[in-house]
């Protein structure tokens, strides 16, 4: 029995050795916010003040010294964030996740990101201050690699640390610029349905323009001082990085507020993961101030205001991206066909390295227009090839330069210029100053086709035809400085006419727009407060027409009591998606109705790609009032030729039909709440074991598809809506009490999940609140976490 006892106590000790070297481990990699750290290559001391959610108030006598710190303390947040986006963008990510991750490597690296990085640096100014600050961050990073704790997610999957440089910001902004196009998620699908189904199909689903919708007015005033893409999309759904989707931003000029001054507000629209895709920072020295939104591995922020003038950015969704299918030499397959003959493609050699593998080798070809997609897309069967022409990767790149110029901008002159040299993604960028200017800018690269080619189609790449005509400079994008309206917005919708035509583009339906423009006419009034509601909004502007429209085309004389108490909740909805509105629920599942009903038949497998792209959301509006229609018919049935009144009719009972199995008979039981959700996803959250502790949520939530609050999900036949894009932040800057202006990530500033900081803002979020983004300098030093950078010897 002793010795029983005995082995027991020795038992009992081993276990909390064990849980006690486990948790002196575990803080081991915690981030370190408090304290002191010699630092190499900076010339002076600098404070970094850490507030109560984590973000570093960087205090530096010069800029220099300023960035290198700003690139040790993001890489100890965010480092984790860092190696994978270099990754994916380079087509590396096979290296630490293996075989799995090959297809998602073969295709970003086919598609030249890296290629046009390294002529970028080739030419880059060395003596600029932009390249110098830029390296100054990166040394930060890297002296934080070499002599700080290394994050978890390296440790279990077994990351080699490699020193970062700059041709991975540049990757990083590549991968920006191609998660901001559109033409690959949708072109090639329209291409299918016109060559299938026809013209007359095609006519009714393209849309090229919409009568009567909501367009951004273009002012200046004076400155006061298809398969392809079923594939692209299919890669997207698996990626571990967010991808950037949409946007609001309004900014009030001072007769539109209370106080007489700019209101600034602004929430980019990208998809959800874990870390938060933007980074926060304030930085601080004798020449320069700016609090910031970064992403991983940017050095000047994309987002960020001061005392003197605010500045943030939405998605313009203009075209920047052309198909274009060649012919292939059939007497030689390294030859393609142009107006001069047959010209041989260039030759890429690509190496992939594959975890516990044998590397991958494989080859693109290129073509004067771009890369043969049918190359990078494996199971790609066409035996066209198609070429993608891509304005990022083929004129000239100054993102870095201008992230600069826009972040140190000393007044509108200043400012607008910078975003003059956007060339893609493009974006709305959005200004407003304490000098009361407001102004919007539709930046990046426009061009010009011949009259009559459709850019929403796979052009031809022989005749020399389908090529660009002419450039636009910049003074003819949209733009408006201190319009008379005194107010500018944007919300991804379609910009006004420019050159006597609205210019061709992937814009977003008009709800946002719509009920925007509806609350700015509303009053001229508008304090903080009231922009900080409004930019929780989730009324929308649009559903109340589209649900009138339906209602008109169901027979009601065959519906059931529990079919006609739910076409009365829908049609008595005011479009408000709260957690308990039932109608929301009705809604979407109708709308998921009609659509495959309506489409589905006839598109087949290209059905999926559609119904989750803008061009639903677009052609279902004017679908619904179409009497006559070659899409009403069901192509499947042999007997008898389908109506708008059976498509919807049929639509609304199966509707109705699958909520009462879903959710019970209880009509007003179906609420919201029950069936809408959103989990911020972490690269391990896939598996099940490490989920609970990497993955932020779920929560239940409020708001929908294109509200103001736009909370993003797929129609799918489940009849669960989780969440995958939103708001990435949510800021309100008010120039008459700066101070206390307002911002809110969707989890937490840190990525490193043993940081308090990794999720104390996620609750927040959801409930539509705030915390305040500190300048003031007496707040931040009363800070209780001081992170001093001591020169190192």
């Amino acid at each position: 029995m002793k010795l029983v006892k005995k082995i027991l106590k020795v038992i009992v000790v081993l276990v909390i050795l064990i849980v006690v070297g486990i948790w002196l481990y575990s803080r081991s990699l915690h981030p370190t916010y408090n304290g002191e750290l010699d630092l190499a290559n900076i010339s002076e001391e600098v404070t970094v003040y850490y507030d109560e959610v984590g973000v570093p108030h960087i205090n530096a006598q010069n800029q220099h010294d300023a960035f290198t710190a700003l690139g040790y303390v993001h890489a100890q947040d965010r480092l984790w964030q860092m190696e994978l986006i270099r990754r994916l963008a380079a087509g590396r990510l096979s290296e630490i996740f293996g075989k799995d991750a090959i297809k998602t490597d073969v295709f970003f690296s086919g598609l030249g990101i890296e290629e046009a990085s390294a002529k970028t640096i080739k030419n880059l100014d060395k003596n600029s201050q932009a390249y110098k600050l830029a390296i100054a961050y990166l040394d930060g990073i890297n002296q934080f690699m070499e002599n700080g704790p290394t994050p978890v997610e390296f440790l279990l999957v077994g990351v080699e640390k490699e020193k970062y440089t700059l041709k991975d910001i540049y990757n990083v902004y590549g991968y920006m610029a191609f998660s901001f196009a559109a033409a690959h998620k949708t072109d090639p699908m329209l291409t299918e349905v016109k060559e299938k189904l026809g013209a007359a199909y095609f006519n009714e689903i393209s849309l090229s323009n919409i009568p009567n919708t909501e367009l951004i007015k273009n002012e200046k005033n004076p400155i006061l001082t298809a398969k392809v893409a079923s594939a692209i999309n299919t890669l997207y759904k698996d990626l571990p990085i967010s991808p950037f989707i949409g946007s609001n931003s309004w900014v009030l000029g001072p007769e539109k507020t209370k106080k007489g001054r700019v209101i600034f507000a602004n929430d980019p629209h990208i998809g959800f993961a874990q870390p938060s895709v933007w980074y926060q920072s304030h930085v601080k020295t004798p020449d320069y101030e700016l609090y910031g939104y970064s992403l991983a591995l940017s050095p000047f922020p994309l987002l960020g205001h001061n005392r003197e003038f605010a500045y943030g950015m939405t998605m313009f969704e203009n075209d920047d991206i052309e198909f274009y299918f060649e012919k292939e030499n059939p007497n030689n397959p390294n030859e393609y066909e142009t107006v001069n003959g047959f010209e041989k493609y260039e030759i890429i050699e690509k190496r992939i390295k594959i975890k516990d593998e044998k590397d991958s080798v494989y080859q693109i070809k290129v073509t004067k227009h771009g890369p043969i997609m049918n190359t990078i897309i494996q199971h790609l069967k066409d035996e066209k090839p198609m070429a993608m022409q891509w304005i990022y990767t083929k004129l000239n790149n100054e993102l870095l330069e201008l992230s600069y110029q826009m972040s140190h901008s000393k007044s509108l002159v200043e400012f607008r210029d910078a975003a003059s040299k956007l060339h893609a993604p493009g974006l709305n960028i959005m200004y407003g100053d304490a000098k009361n200017n407001i102004a919007w800018f539709a930046s990046g690269q426009l061009y010009k086709y011949r009259e009559g080619v459709n850019t929403k189609l796979v052009l031809d790449g022989t005749s020399g035809k389908d090529e660009i005509l002419e450039y636009f400079d910049f003074d003819e994008n949209p733009q408006a400085i201190n319009p008379s309206i005194n107010y500018v917005y944007s919300a991804n919708n379609q910009p006004d006419s420019i050159k006597g035509g609205l210019y061709p583009g992937y814009y977003l339906p008009e709800d946002r727009a719509k009920r925007i423009v509806s609350l700015l006419e509303a009053k001229n009034d508008f304090a903080k407060e009231d922009v900080a509601k409004m930019i929780y909004d989730v009324t929308s502007a649009s559903t109340s027409t589209i649900i009138k429209n339906l209602s008109t085309g169901i027979d009601k004389s065959i519906l059931t009591a529990s079919e006609r108490m739910s076409l009365d909740i829908i049609e008595k909805w005011n479009g408000y998606y709260g957690k308990k509105e039932v109608a929301p629920t009705i809604y979407n599942r109708f709308i998921y109705e009609v659509l495959v009903a309506t489409y589905k038949d006839e598109m087949g497998a290209s059905f999926k790609q559609f119904i989750n792209t803008p061009y639903q959301d677009k052609a279902l509006a004017e679908q619904v009032v179409r009497e006559e229609s070659v899409w009403w018919d069901n192509v499947k049935t042999t007997d008898k030729k389908e109506t708008r009144q059976d498509i919807i009719t049929t639509s609304f009972k199966n509707a109705i039909a699958f909520l009462g199995n879903q959710l019970g008979e209880n009509v007003e039981g179906w609420t919201w709440d029950r069936v809408i959700s959103v989990e911020y996803n972490h690269a391990f959250g896939r598996n099940p074991t490490l989920r609970k502790y990497f993955n932020v949520g779920p929560f239940k939530t409020i708001g929908g598809n294109e509200v103001i609050n736009n909370q993003i999900f797929n129609l799918d036949s489940t009849g669960v809506y989780k969440i995958t894009a939103g708001p990435s932040t949510r800021r309100v800057i008010d120039f008459s009490d700066i101070e206390n202006s307002l911002g809110i990530l969707p989890t937490g500033q840190s990525g490193n999940v043993f940081s308090p900081h990794y999720d104390d803002q996620a609750q927040k979020y959801v409930d539509g609140e705030f915390v305040k983004m500190k300048l003031n300098q007496k707040e931040i030093e009363a800070s209780k976490n001081k992170l001093v950078f001591k020169v190192k010897k």
